[in-house]
């Protein structure tokens, strides 16, 4: 099972993937040798075509959590960028200057762009980077996975964290007079329906918009200005439903909506593809919880976070870094702790498929500890205040029978 990274990385994988097969199938050819995993990048699968995404979405997870990442992690990442500024998905000889031939892509760039600009330090990479990102931006406000790509949700969105991540506001970054906001609004499935408020990867050859869990989840945080971190905002007590969009936010809280009842049934989302048996979506799943908390509805995500923690160790084991990652992003969003996550340590794990981080924060005081944790749950739907609560007043009624025992013991 590889990682979920986005509709476009994979749509683009296939793409490439097709393009290879007569080459890797011809008779008589031998399989290319896997290539040599450099020691500065994360994980040890093949990093063809995630390189760049995974140790970004890697160095984001460990800052979001205070991890310090290695140096030479950064600079493996760093040192990935053309001189155009883009980025491509892996370049195994970063020395040899890219070309017409060197794939770049705007997922690979905006998310070395949130990395980076996250970590700090890196002003003439992150600029660079962004200044090709609005070359290649479309008519219609958008961006596709390759340059001159038709515009897709998932691209859209990861280029609009890339722009905030750098503080540069998204409508004011604009083609043809359209801005990505007015390309996320046209790929938002209209109210009405069973799927009113999702978001489409992309409109179908007749024009129509079919709802996409992955491409709603990614868009969402878009059209709220956020990165592939979120930024959860305060609760939002006003109840979820699709409603006629007039604005950016809007269009984000219709499809907010939409993956609270795409949650509803299992309390996951599912991988659906064609002649195979649908799967649970893990990673697209995470992705739909930062969503929920950057619309001010993580209380909606709580039992998708514990869904998660429930199931999710095999597909982040087999997965690597993204996915731990991807898991990191999703508890700190939703409170839960990363440290702690189904009695795992995630951001233990995410350090254990790198170089070994420059430094790691204190670690958090008992009270600390204690206050993160009642903000959840148990199943049974009991605070955990209420059982602390009951724990003082045993522990104040057990200290008064000591004090009058005492008392009656005393000459």
């Amino acid at each position: 099972m590889i990682v979920r990274r986005s509709a476009a990385v994979l749509a683009a994988t296939v793409v490439i993937g097709t393009a290879l097969a007569p080459a890797a199938v011809a008779e008589g050819a031998s399989p290319s040798p896997a290539p040599a995993i450099p020691s500065g990048l994360y994980g040890t699968t093949d990093p063809t075509y995630d390189g760049v995404w995974r140790q970004s979405l890697a160095l984001l997870a460990q800052h979001t959590v205070g991890v310090k990442p290695a140096a030479k992690a950064v600079g493996w990442l760093a040192g990935q960028q053309c001189a155009n500024g883009a980025f491509a998905a892996y370049r195994a000889d970063a020395s040899a200057k890219c070309d017409a031939k060197t794939m770049v892509d705007t997922n690979s760039t905006s998310a070395a762009v949130q990395a980076l600009a996250a970590l700090g330090g890196h002003g003439g990479e992150t600029g660079k980077a962004v200044a090709w990102l609005e070359s290649v931006q479309n008519k219609d406000g958008g961006w596709g996975y390759t340059a001159g790509g038709a515009s897709d949700a998932n691209s859209t969105s990861v280029v609009i964290g890339a722009l905030a991540a750098v503080g540069t506001k998204a409508a004011d970054v604009s083609k043809g007079g359209k801005s990505p906001y007015d390309a996320l609004s046209k790929l938002s499935v209209p109210c009405g329906g069973a799927d009113g408020g999702a978001f489409a990867y992309q409109p179908d050859k007749k024009g129509k918009l079919a709802a996409n869990a992955d491409a709603t989840a990614a868009a969402v945080v878009g059209a709220l200005g956020k990165g592939l971190a979120g930024e959860p905002l305060k609760p939002v007590a006003d109840p979820l439903s699709c409603k006629a969009a007039t604005s950016a936010e809007q269009t984000a809280r219709n499809g907010a909506a939409y993956l609270v009842k795409a949650l509803a049934k299992d309390q996951h989302l599912t991988s659906v593809m064609p002649g195979a048996k649908d799967q649970p979506d893990y990673g697209n799943t995470a992705d739909a919880v930062v969503a929920l908390a950057t619309a001010g509805h993580g209380d909606k995500a709580a039992d998708a976070m514990r869904w998660l923690e429930a199931h999710s160790a095999q597909w982040a084991e087999q997965s690597g870094p993204a996915a731990y990652a991807q898991l990191v992003l999703a508890a700190d969003a939703a409170t839960f702790d990363p440290r702690d996550f189904g009695g795992r340590d995630l951001v233990k794990q995410l350090n254990a498929t790198g170089p070994a981080p420059a430094s790691l924060p204190a670690e958090p005081t008992a009270s600390a500890s204690a206050a993160k944790a009642a903000k959840k749950k148990d199943d049974s739907g009991v605070s955990v205040w209420w059982i602390i609560g009951v724990g003082l007043v045993g522990g104040i009624g057990i200290g008064f029978l000591i004090s009058a025992r005492n008392k009656k013991q005393q000459p």
